[in-house]
């Protein structure tokens, strides 16, 4: 009986196997062929970006001497950039070309440095579709638990402002933010899930806060924010800092803004009962917000999620195991 039930287990298992096998395999073949995709995106990408810089160099020369210093330099140091840097190095690059008056250059230029910029933005599509359809791969459940990714890198997002179109404003809109860091009992930080309208299938997390308006101080600012966003009513003097501070160019719904966002951290805890309440958010914001949830630090470090601040999974354990000791720190 023992003997033949285990063989009837044993057929039955290699007949799951037969079965699931291919398809096992077929997905491991396929994930495989998506991280090469990406890996060539990302070739593509890098040699734009790089011919950008080269046309930059290329116009320098008919600007004014200082200008023309400062263009070399950026390019230079956006080419030469590590890849952990690379972002905000491109981005600097971008809001100065953003700034330059196009009509002062000879048309041929003007042409050249135009058809570089647009090659920077196809490829940039390429490679991040290349990267949301390996991420999409790599989340799923067999995936993870065959480990089907080997020791391939996650792949990144690359996120850089597109240059506006000819007959829009060619100066990037400045965009001064106040954030919040709401942490409950248990050190995780509360975070929404949202995406841009021009680019709705490439999704990003991020945290509570929003524009500061005109005249407004970047305490009551977050104050204001944090009740319209999550309903949790906050004192200014909750408020521990700003203790992170963070530059970034991004483009949203077609725009291209420069911003400076300023973190706060909550004083103490939300209480256990708090529920958010996002019936305050506006009509961008229901538009574009899909969700929230709480997230620990070690549950930021193993998404494959794009998370923003990018740092926000080591230097949130940090800020939390010790007193505030008044300094600002630069995050990306």
């Amino acid at each position: 009986m023992s003997s033949s039930w285990f063989a009837t287990t044993l057929l039955i298992v290699l007949a799951v196997v037969a079965l699931i096998g291919p398809w096992v395999l077929g997905m491991a073949n396929r994930l495989d062929r998506l991280h090469v995709r990406t890996d060539a995106a990302w070739a593509g990408l890098d040699a734009s970006l790089a011919r950008r810089a080269v046309v930059t160099r290329t116009v320098a020369p008919v600007l004014a001497p200082d200008v023309a210093t400062m263009l070399r330099n950026v390019a230079d140091r956006a080419e030469r950039a590590p890849r952990a840097e690379r972002e905000a190095a491109e981005n600097e690059l971008s809001g100065l070309l953003a700034d330059l008056d196009r009509g002062a250059l000879p048309p041929v230029l003007a042409a050249e440095l135009a058809d570089a910029e647009q090659r920077v933005v196809l490829s940039r599509r390429v490679h991040n579709d290349a990267v949301r359809d390996t991420l999409a791969l790599r989340k799923r459940r067999v995936c993870r638990w065959l480990k089907l990714a080997g020791t391939a890198p996650q792949p990144e997002y690359f996120e850089i402002a597109e240059p506006l179109e000819a007959a829009e404003s060619t100066v990037l809109t400045p965009r001064t933010s106040a954030r919040v860091l709401l942490v409950d009992g248990t050190g995780r930080v509360l975070l929404f899930q949202g995406h841009d309208p021009a680019r709705p299938q490439e999704s990003f997390w991020f945290t509570v806060g929003g524009g500061v308006d005109a005249g407004e101080e970047l305490r009551d600012a977050a104050v204001r924010e944090v009740a319209e966003e999550t309903g949790l009513e906050l004192a200014a003097e909750e408020l521990v800092g700003p203790v992170w501070k963070r530059h970034t160019v991004f483009s949203f719904d077609g725009l291209s803004y420069a911003a400076e966002e300023w973190f706060f951290l909550a004083g103490g805890p939300v209480p256990d009962q708090f529920v958010v309440d996002t019936s305050g958010f506006n009509d961008a914001e229901r538009a574009t917000v899909r969700r929230h949830r709480w997230w620990t630090a070690e549950e930021l470090r193993a998404t494959e999620e794009a998370i923003y601040p990018v740092q926000l999974a080591d230097l949130l354990p940090e800020l939390l195991g010790t007193s505030w000791d008044g300094s600002l720190r630069a995050v990306r």
